[in-house]
C-alpha cells in the first residue's frame, strides 16, 4: 500500500463506519468480543497483515487514489465529520456493534495504524 492508497482506505473505511458505504461483513463471536476488546483495548500496535474487507482495498475495490492534495483533503473532512456527529453508525465488519467511544477509539487506532507504516 502507497501512502496515496492508505489516504483512500482511510476515507472508505470513515465512510463504512457512517454507514455511507458497504463492506461484506466477516465477523464471527471470536472477533465480535474478545478480538474487538483486544484491538481496542490492549494497548499494543495493530500488527502489519491484518486482512482489509476488499471494497475498502485500494488494489481491489476501494476509492482509487485521485489528486494527493484532494485525497487528504477528503480524508480531513471525514474526519471531522465522523467525529463531531452523534449519528447512528454502521456495524464494523469485523467488530460488530460498537459504541460511540468504541468507533472514536478505533478511528484513532486504525488511521495511527497506517500512519505508522509511513513513519508519520
Amino acid at each position: 500500500m502507497s501512502a496515496h492508497q492508505m489516504i483512500c482506505h482511510l476515507a472508505d473505511a470513515l465512510n463504512v463506519a457512517m454507514g455511507e458505504k458497504t463492506v461484506t461483513p466477516a465477523s464471527g463471536a471470536l472477533q465480535r468480543t474478545v478480538i474487538k476488546w483486544i484491538a481496542l483495548y490492549l494497548p499494543v500496535h495493530w500488527p502489519a497483515g491484518i486482512p482489509t474487507p476488499l471494497e475498502i482495498d485500494q488494489q481491489v475495490g476501494g476509492t482509487r487514489p485521485h489528486e494527493f492534495d484532494s485525497d487528504v483533503a477528503r480524508v480531513e473532512s471525514l474526519l471531522q465529520r465522523f467525529t463531531q456527529s452523534t449519528a447512528s453508525r454502521a456495524e464494523h465488519p469485523i467488530f460488530g456493534r460498537m459504541s460511540e467511544r468504541a468507533w472514536l477509539r478505533w478511528a484513532y487506532l486504525h488511521a495511527d495504524h497506517h500512519l505508522r507504516q509511513f513513519d508519520a
